[in-house]
């Protein structure tokens, strides 16, 4: 293998001032040429608007592609199709399908509407039956959902999104390469046939990481905790061992043959700018397919 490639996902802002940090973000992490950026898409679609602004100025300023996610909460069938014709007109075409958290919180207890997507594997229907052409993004969960009852469950409702349109899954973040590894061969094995992308975490702030931890199922490793919680209040030093934890997943996962990895910036350039710059002199990096 001669590199891999790379995509950023962000957030989109609440403030002016949070919208400045974004763009100064989006100015660094331009120049590394990712293969895409993605949008988040609030629980309950309370981002929805600011979604759409976040896209539209990329797509119209910058040099990147981006990848609009979309959630089949608080949104009637029309409602959705509407907002994807209104992404294809603008050019965008690229979706990151999902179910969405429900209004209010993240934990909360969903409920399909009556006139809407019930779930991602409907909306990954509806999305292709508007643009064949689209590519279509899903989300995947190496240590499975928090809803999910077994394994069973879990690789059936993936392999539903693949066999409703799915191009490629963006797992949820994990913190050992063999996590993901096995999740692979689970998925193979399953009959599920796309590339599965790994989601990789850049949260150095431990308390908020163990939160989103949680709430997701994911299981943070001990060496993680001690490390974190030697740290304190030190900020660089929590940078430091983002970096470096980060880094190091990255270097196994492609020891283990994956290609391409999704970084989760937090809105933020340094920590996955030196992460990258970390792999250079191991590997001759690219970003195109």
């Amino acid at each position: 293998m001669t590199g891999f490639s790379y995509s950023f996902e962000f957030f989109p802002p609440k403030t002016e001032k949070a919208a400045e940090r974004l763009e100064t973000a989006l100015d660094s992490l331009e120049t590394l040429a990712p293969k895409y950026v993605s949008i988040t898409y609030g629980a309950g679609g309370t981002t929805r608007e600011r979604t759409f602004k976040t896209v539209e100025k990329i797509q119209k300023h910058r040099s990147i592609n981006p990848a609009t996610h979309l959630t089949c909460v608080n949104a009637s069938r029309g409602e959705i199709d509407d907002i994807v014709r209104e992404y294809l007109d603008m050019g965008v075409n690229h979706f990151v399908a999902l179910r969405g958290d429900p209004p209010g919180a993240v934990d909360g207890i969903y409920t399909p509407r009556d006139d809407g997507y019930a779930y991602a594997s409907d909306l990954v229907s509806g999305i292709r039956k508007l643009s064949p052409k689209a590519k279509i993004s899903v989300s995947a969960y190496p240590e499975r959902h928090p809803e999910s009852a077994n394994w069973d469950a879990e690789l059936a409702n993936l392999k539903r999104k693949v066999d409703n349109g799915a191009d490629n899954a963006i797992t949820q973040f994990f913190f050992r390469p063999d996590t993901f590894l096995a999740f692979q061969d689970r998925a193979a094995d399953a009959g599920i046939d796309l590339p599965i992308i790994p989601g990789i975490m850049l949260q150095p702030n431990f308390a908020g990481l163990c939160k989103m931890s949680d709430m997701c199922g994911v299981e943070v490793p001990d060496d993680w905790r001690v490390a974190y919680e030697a740290a304190g209040d030190d900020s660089q030093a929590r940078e430091e061992l983002t970096v470096g934890f980060a880094t190091e997943l990255v270097e196994d996962l492609i020891k283990g043959g994956v290609e391409h990895f999704h970084f989760y910036t937090l809105n933020t350039a340094p920590i996955v700018t030196r992460v990258i710059e970390n792999l250079k002199p191991q590997k001759s990096l690219r970003s195109t397919a």
